[in-house]
């Protein structure tokens, strides 16, 4: 079967992709932004980049930084857009599925074309805040309508965007619920878990944002240094507003303490596997990768839940606890202290998680069941 992929370049589209290494089936992609780069790791792809601009003249970037107005003007005449390369590799590719990635980047600029042409099946994942925050917006959500109209099968990393997906005109077939990225390699992993009695880190996403609320987390522990003393706590991922929060209360200058700004999956992975709690907070996600990456990491969870995401893999008070309101400080901290008093939580939902969650989120298990789903798909054409 060929396939046609159409996503932003990102590590999670790449892990996806690997999946179909040796499958038997041809792929292309299209990078939707074109960083015009080409991915050594999935070389077997036939990779469809460098088609953004007619002319890539010397200087270009310069002309962005420097005269933002000047070049957009250029920028009308010389840049290609998502839609005409699709339509042009539609023709020369003639793929029997098309299967884009995340609705704003790689559904949307395509919608048009692919309710003309009827010649090949099409496919789409939802990750993150693709359905769940979009749909709050009239707009957004009339583009969610007419796109999900014409999908004709479905991915996502939660099952609660396939029922948003049922509610807003997918009649199509809904073919599971997989990580982001497919599942993880635990012979790569396993190198990096710490036995318990080893660890004392207590561990935080650093993302304050549009979505993100990791200063209210910080807030909540400014009343637990004493019962924090014995923890390092790492922020990880932090941004300006994660620092210049800490630095103005005085957090930067605590012994246990610590911010990583900019930071590899490979070194939040590690982090994972030396820390006791996670701490993730959020106003809108999907099924948080960090979530799954603590739980395989033997890592406690402590997790926000926006339209019921996380409670597919937390059963609260069984193998993590989950926060329902991520913008109160106390409820926070009350879940911190709830931990730490209870050890005997933290043992239990290490037990748990290692019998009835990560099982489901090893690799090659994740990999046969989403090769079986294009399997089906090319039975069905």
């Amino acid at each position: 079967m060929k396939i046609l992929m159409i996503s932003m370049s990102s590590i999670h589209f790449f892990r996806w992709v690997q999946q179909l290494e040796n499958s038997g089936h041809e792929v292309y992609w299209i990078d939707v932004f074109d960083s015009n780069t080409y991915i050594s790791k999935i070389d077997f792809v036939h990779q469809i980049i460098g088609w953004r601009y007619r002319w890539d003249y010397p200087g270009r970037q310069m002309l962005k930084k420097s005269f933002p107005i000047l070049y957009n003007f250029i920028g009308k005449f010389n840049e290609r857009k998502l839609e005409e390369i699709v339509r042009k590799k539609l023709d020369e590719i003639e793929p029997d599925l098309v299967h884009s990635f995340i609705l704003q980047s790689a559904v949307l600029p395509i919608l048009k074309i692919m309710q003309r042409d009827n010649r090949m099946k099409w496919a789409y994942s939802a990750w993150g805040n693709d359905l769940y925050y979009r749909k709050q917006n009239k707009s957004d959500l009339m583009d969610i309508k007419r796109s999900l109209s014409k999908i004709d099968y479905m991915f996502a990393d939660c099952t609660r965007d396939h029922y948003i997906a049922l509610k807003n005109n997918f009649y199509g077939e809904y073919l599971g619920t997989f990580p982001t990225g497919g599942g993880y390699d635990f012979n790569i992993y396993k190198q990096f878990i710490k036995s318990q009695k080893d660890r004392n880190t207590l561990l935080i996403k650093g993302y304050q944002g549009k979505f993100g609320r990791c200063n209210i987390i910080l807030e909540a522990i400014l009343g637990l240094e004493d019962m924090l003393k014995d923890y390092n706590i790492v922020v990880f991922g932090a941004n300006q507003i994660v620092e210049d929060f800490c630095n103005h209360n005085g957090m930067l200058h605590w012994d246990n303490f610590e911010i990583k700004m900019h930071i590899g999956h490979n070194d939040v992975i590690k982090l994972m596997g030396q820390s006791k709690i996670y701490i993730g907070n959020s106003i809108s996600d999907g099924m948080p990768n960090t979530l799954l990456e603590a739980i395989i990491m033997d890592a406690f969870p402590i997790q926000s839940n926006p339209g019921g995401a996380s409670a597919e893999i937390i059963n609260n008070g069984i193998n993590g606890l989950l926060i329902h309101n991520p913008e109160d400080v106390r409820e926070i901290r009350n879940l911190i202290e709830e931990v730490l008093e209870n050890p005997y939580l933290q043992e239990s939902s290490l037990d748990y998680n290692k019998i009835n969650i990560k099982p489901k989120l090893e690799r090659e298990l994740v990999k046969l069941q989403v090769l079986e789903k294009y399997s089906n798909i090319e039975n069905e054409l």
